[in-house]
């Protein structure tokens, strides 16, 4: 067996493994598929009665004949007997049909829900540099689109392939125990179309794989266009990212079109094979008639069941064929399976309730790959109830330090310990809950207000709410809108002011009650009258709590208690009396005199 049928072989045993809690449902939609072959047998059986016990006043076929003996039933009563089995065999196919669609649908929609599932929650492990590598549409695209795969293979692939096999043998069976050289005959196409079958795999696997990689490329315009519309308005790009949108759209056509061509044309040669086959069979069988060999009856059943045994051989090949765009599919939803997270907990991590908030870093150093260090030897000690202001240049590696310290990220060398136990002891979920964290961005989500604060408590009252709100001097504003609490905020907050979206950000934070709070700037984007009563929300926020906040601000460093300056990912000084730094900044010329200055970059 040769590698590439050796990895098919292998994904789909992968793709039916994971469909295991569906393994009832798809063998009962086995079970109802090869109940058509039988049905599918006598479909032309109530024609030939008529030809042969009603035109030619020979005795029933089979079974009908121990039933009804020659001379039992009238010409008029066999040929309404052929009529009644006419409609009762459409009727039974129906019915059938109709239920296995049922089946189908409803195990089809809920595999793909659970495999959906199951790479959502994956890609959510992922380690933070994955998606920044990867960027956030290749993994929306395998969710979305890749994970579909598992049901054109699990079901809509296999499941017709062994019906076809099955059907397959039992029509060649009849045909051969009713003539056995026109059968042979029939079945000498059969390694034609497995070979041309076999041929146009392997080409339409690669095809189908550039295909997806294409499609992904437009689904990123898309988003990263319509995520950051503003500025593509702002700059009056528009034009600029329909042209990208709409070539990279063109690529995906030219190769889906080149995916297509290869598939049409092997049904193309498929179609001329059979139809060779049937007019070699319509030669021989006619002359079997003429010599008397077989019935005319006969004959017509012979007919009818060439071009269902072609179609089972048509349909494997097909299949075969088809799967691998799907299989194509589902190559990249195992591959991000298969992606290890960066950041795993151990089997014997500690549990965790509430931490003091000791910290300290002991000669961390970290780097996004052997290319790219971006922390060297970082040490320093801070105890319980400590606040801690960053600061550095843009790019110094500020909030990568604070990613190790919420272990988005695990250090290279060195390590990170929390009330003095390395945090990558501790069970990951209790972890993060020791830390309550406000971005210079602040993330909202598209629901309500009262669900974006409570978002880290779900349990949490409407007391509990309006307490945060309060707290983070939200509630005036959040009172004043038509829907309070209720009010939706849009994708991403954009139907609240910068301001606004902060407040709620630290109303968040309130409801945590974290022992240990990162404030990763966030003043930086507000004006000065708001930046006052984000700063007064942040006093109160602090209170009891270790600290750390990055800032470029003078307003917003004063109240710590320690400055840690950072310049080329390196820690070049620890100092308590911040004022000194902040006198010798302005010195050097980093900080202006007002309450809004910039600490400089030097810094």
């Amino acid at each position: 067996m040769n590698k590439k049928r050796s990895g098919d072989l292998q994904l789909i045993g992968r793709l039916i493994k994971l469909a295991r809690p569906f393994w009832l449902q798809i063998i009962l939609i086995f079970i109802l598929s090869l109940l058509s072959t039988p049905l599918a047998l006598l479909t032309p059986v109530p024609l030939a009665i008529a030809v042969d016990s009603v035109v030619d006043s020979k005795p029933l076929p089979g079974v009908l004949n121990t039933l009804f003996p020659q001379g039992t039933l009238d010409e008029q009563a066999i040929l309404m007997l052929a009529a009644a089995m006419t409609v009762g065999i459409a009727l039974a196919t129906g019915l059938l049909s109709l239920t296995k669609s049922m089946v189908r649908t409803y195990t089809g929609e809920n595999l793909i829900l659970a495999f959906r599932s199951r790479l959502f929650r994956h890609a959510q492990d992922l380690s933070l540099s994955y998606h920044d590598s990867r960027g956030s549409s290749d993994a929306l695209y395998r969710v979305m689109y890749d994970a579909t795969s598992i049901a054109d293979v699990a079901i809509d692939g296999l499941a017709p392939f062994v019906t076809a096999a099955f059907t397959l043998v039992a029509m060649f069976w009849v045909i051969f125990e009713i003539d056995a050289q026109i059968a042979l005959v029939a079945l000498a196409i059969a390694p034609v179309l497995f070979l041309t079958g076999y041929t146009y795999r392997r080409q339409s696997r690669s095809k189908w794989r550039e295909v997806k990689k294409l499609d992904r490329a437009a689904l990123a315009v898309v988003q990263e266009t319509l995520s950051a519309v503003r500025v593509v308005k702002a700059f009056g790009q528009e034009n600029r990212q329909s042209e990208t949108f709409s070539g990279r759209s063109k690529s995906t056509i030219r190769a889906r079109i080149s995916a297509y061509f290869i598939t049409y044309g092997y049904s193309l040669i498929s179609s001329l094979v059979t139809a060779i086959g049937t007019a070699i069979v319509l030669v021989l069988g006619v002359n079997h008639v003429l010599t008397g060999v077989i019935s005319l009856g006969a004959f017509l059943i012979i007919m009818s069941y060439l071009g269902r045994l072609y179609s089972p051989m048509d349909t494997m090949t097909q299949k075969l064929g088809k799967m691998q765009s799907s299989l194509a599919g589902a190559e990249r939803a195992v591959q991000l399976l298969d992606e290890p997270p960066d950041v795993q907990e151990k089997q014997d991590a500690l549990p965790l309730k509430r931490v003091r908030g000791a910290i300290r870093f002991e000669d961390v150093s970290f780097a996004y790959d052997s290319r790219n260090t971006v922390l060297q030897h970082i040490s320093f000690d801070v105890p319980a109830g400590t606040r801690v202001g960053i600061v550095g240049q843009t790019g110094a590696g500020k909030s990568t330090m604070m990613g190790l310290l919420a272990r988005f990220y695990d250090p290279t060398s060195g390590a990170v310990l929390l009330d003095d136990i390395d945090i990558r002891n501790y069970k990951l979920a209790d972890l993060r809950k020791q830390y309550a964290i406000v971005l210079q961005e602040p993330v909202l989500f598209s629901t309500s207000i009262a669900e974006n604060i409570a978002y880290a408590r779900h349990d949490a009252t409407e007391a509990d709410i309006i307490r945060a709100a309060k707290a983070a001097n939200a509630h005036e504003f959040v009172s004043n809108l038509p829907d309070g609490y209720e009010t939706l905020v849009g994708e991403r907050g954009m139907k609240l002011s910068g301001g606004e979206r902060q407040r709620i950000s630290l109303a968040r934070a309130f409801l945590k009650d974290a022992p240990i709070l990162i404030l990763d700037e966030p003043t930086s984007s507000v004006d000065v009258g708001t930046e006052a009563v984000i700063v007064e929300a942040m006093e109160r926020l602090m209170q009891n709590r270790t600290t750390f906040m990055i800032a470029h601000r003078l307003s917003t460093l004063e109240k710590c208690d320690l400055l840690l300056v950072i310049e080329a990912g390196q820690l070049i000084d620890v100092r308590s009396d911040v004022s000194s730094v902040i006198e010798y900044a302005i010195e050097e010329g980093g900080f202006e005199s007002s309450k809004a200055g910039t600490v400089a970059h030097h810094v």
